[in-house]
């Protein structure tokens, strides 16, 4: 693959205290800095030291929701409550408001745009979320599908080792490309993009170009 290759690992479902664990073992290993979305109601006393950690290893903490519910299902208040609670929780461990958010399931509507002010984020599936894809196919699905400014939509919930085997296969290969691996608001800085939109271009940012 010829230019640049600028990513952003996200990891999806934590924290937690074992998978989270792993994932965080092998990006400091080889030097890697991403972004985890976390569902408020999985920060407990127990895993508060896991975020601890990715912000002290230079990650960034997102949210992704309280309870992981079909947005498109909610009224407003609902929506906001979700929202506005997983954000509070994590400033309070962290000391830094998230700046983006992932919808479960990937679900919008016209409401979340009206009702959630915040960039919205996908990325690149590898079916990491499918306990019947084998590492060995998440990791064909990322290298045969990633180019520059690629977000990249991972999950480290509990138990989801294949998605860490399928990552210490992928990762040689990308920097044999001469991949660059950043957070997600470092991605957006780099790649000279404004992840934010006026309210009337709905976007839910999967790549930057």
């Amino acid at each position: 693959m010829e230019g640049k290759l600028r990513i952003s690992f996200t990891f999806d479902d934590g924290p937690n205290t074992d998978t989270s664990l792993e994932v965080l073992d092998l990006l400091k290993s080889h030097g890697i800095r991403a972004s985890f979305f976390l569902i408020g109601q999985n920060i407990t006393d127990e895993s508060k030291s896991t975020i601890k950690r990715e912000i002290d290893e230079g990650h960034t903490v997102e949210c992704h929701s309280w309870t992981h519910p079909a947005f498109p299902d909610l009224t407003a208040e609902q929506m906001r409550n979700e929202v506005e609670r997983t954000n509070e929780m994590i400033e309070a461990c962290t000391g830094i408001a998230p700046m983006f958010f992932r919808p479960p399931y990937i679900a919008v509507n016209d409401l979340m745009f009206e009702t959630i002010h915040m960039p919205f984020i996908c990325g690149l599936g590898i079916r990491d979320w499918e306990p019947d894809a084998s590492a060995e196919e998440r990791c064909k699905l990322l290298l045969d599908n990633v180019h520059d400014g690629q977000i990249i939509l991972l999950h480290d919930l509990s138990g989801n080792g294949k998605t860490v085997e399928a990552l210490k296969n992928a990762i040689p290969v990308l920097k044999e490309r001469g991949a660059e691996f950043f957070t997600v608001r470092d991605l957006f800085k780099v790649c000279d993009v404004n992840p934010v939109r006026p309210a009337s271009e709905k976007k839910v940012w999967t790549d930057l170009f």
